[in-house]
């Protein structure tokens, strides 16, 4: 959606407001790979006048916890997340022209956390977006984010709470499948401030459509040129296949409680099912049993209806919603043959292995070429970044003082109008 107050000249030059963009989400709906365009062409972004809040995509991540109020327990090595949602949210006021905060853990905030976010960037242009999927995929995928969390259920059971418990409550979103994808009341609660035209919903496109095409919705949505993204430095967030799955439950069954969540994100989330599991052949993924699919098609149609008469802007075709039919369904994950949970658990042994020495003796796996120019920029993020004690140190101190945090926007504030590709 391209217009010129949207794209006016600088917001402390000229008086105008900077264009806020708040993705929130949902989850699994193509978010990851949305993230990574946006946060590996910051460069290329900039010059189009889009600004990233933040040094990190895990500064995003903290500022969901602070606005939701979520403790952080008291062995995480991460310094405090408190005052993060501020600071996040001063320097999306203070960009030029479009600033993007994405993060699907956003669309979990209650009503008074939700309107507490659209205050803070006011009085910004602020425009909610939401990403949306068809059910009948969207639950499969759903099913196995929560097993990368620890979820021990398996696939039968979570799918009868979710269908036949959980969607007919009254209130619904107390469980974290519904207070994260009941779309309508997810979009009523980020609206209450705004214009419905400042409400984006984009219909993630059904498999088969061209790569780029979720890409260029949500790049219509910021007003910008979508071919100044290079899409090859962006991965999706692919499942997994059955027997990847499966291993992953059966090993948050043994895990013992004192293995604290910050650790298991770390080490199994991340360096088992992301990185060793995803680059697996995944083999047979799960789909909806065909008994479902009635249930998943009625709640297809009636978000479909809902969301064309809202007056809400839709990118893409709400036809898209309704689910295809499915072929047989496969084997269930918990059947699956003891040879192909083995091969999946020879492959998190060895992932594990590789990333403990990596940590254990980093110079020795260095990555970065030494002779590669960082610049300025470059020089202070990656020192900063690379030491743990000075990155607590400040965020610690940003919990106690407004001060601090007021510093850490100027020094945010100074870095980017020194970064490359910068427009003024």
């Amino acid at each position: 959606m391209t217009d010129s107050h949207h794209n006016s000249t600088s917001a402390s030059g000229s008086g105008a407001v900077p264009k806020i963009a708040l993705h929130i989400g949902e989850p699994k709906t193509g978010t990851t790979f949305l993230q990574q365009v946006l946060w590996r062409n910051r460069e290329e972004l900039a010059a189009q006048g889009v600004t990233l809040p933040g040094h990190h995509p895990q500064d995003i991540f903290r500022a969901t916890q602070d606005l939701r109020g979520i403790k952080k327990l008291p062995s995480d090595p991460a310094g405090s997340w408190s005052g993060e949602w501020e600071i996040l949210a001063r320097e999306a006021r203070q960009a030029d022209r479009v600033a993007v905060i994405s993060h699907e853990l956003f669309c979990a905030a209650d009503d008074d956390q939700a309107d507490r976010a659209i205050r803070s960037l006011l009085p910004a242009d602020v425009h909610v977006v939401l990403t949306v999927r068809d059910m009948a995929t969207l639950l499969p995928a759903e099913w196995q984010e929560t097993v990368k969390h620890r979820n021990t259920r398996e696939w039968p059971d979570w799918l009868a709470d979710v269908i036949d418990r959980e969607s007919t409550a009254a209130d619904r979103r107390q469980w974290w499948f519904w207070r994260a994808h009941d779309t309508m009341a997810i979009l009523e609660s980020w609206s209450r401030r705004l214009p419905a035209q400042n409400v984006h919903v984009i219909i993630t496109p059904p498999a088969g459509s061209p790569r780029g095409e979720l890409w260029r919705r949500f790049a219509s949505v910021l007003g910008i040129d979508p071919d100044a993204a290079d899409l090859s430095r962006a991965r999706p967030n692919a499942s997994l296949g059955i027997a990847d799955i499966e291993f992953l439950r059966r090993l948050n069954e043994e895990l013992p409680d004192e293995v604290p969540d910050w650790f298991y994100m770390w080490n199994v989330k991340e360096t088992v099912a992301h990185r060793a599991l995803a680059a697996r052949d995944p083999g047979e993924r799960l789909v909806l049993p065909a008994d479902r699919e009635p249930w998943a098609k009625e709640q297809a149609e009636a978000l479909a209806s809902a969301l064309s008469t809202s007056g809400y802007h839709v990118v893409g075709d709400v036809a898209e919603l309704i689910p295809r039919p499915t072929a047989d369904w496969p084997l269930q994950a918990a059947t699956q043959p003891a040879e192909a949970v083995l091969d999946a658990a020879v492959t998190a042994a060895a992932a594990l292995v590789v990333h403990h020495y990596r940590r254990a003796f980093p110079a020795a796996t260095s990555q970065r070429d030494p002779a590669a120019p960082l610049g300025l920029v470059g020089r202070v993020e990656s020192k900063v970044a690379s030491s743990v004690p000075i990155k607590r140190a400040v965020r610690e101190l940003s919990s106690r003082s407004r001060l601090v945090r007021r510093l850490r926007v100027a020094a945010w504030h100074l870095m980017e109008r020194r970064r490359p590709g910068k427009s003024g």
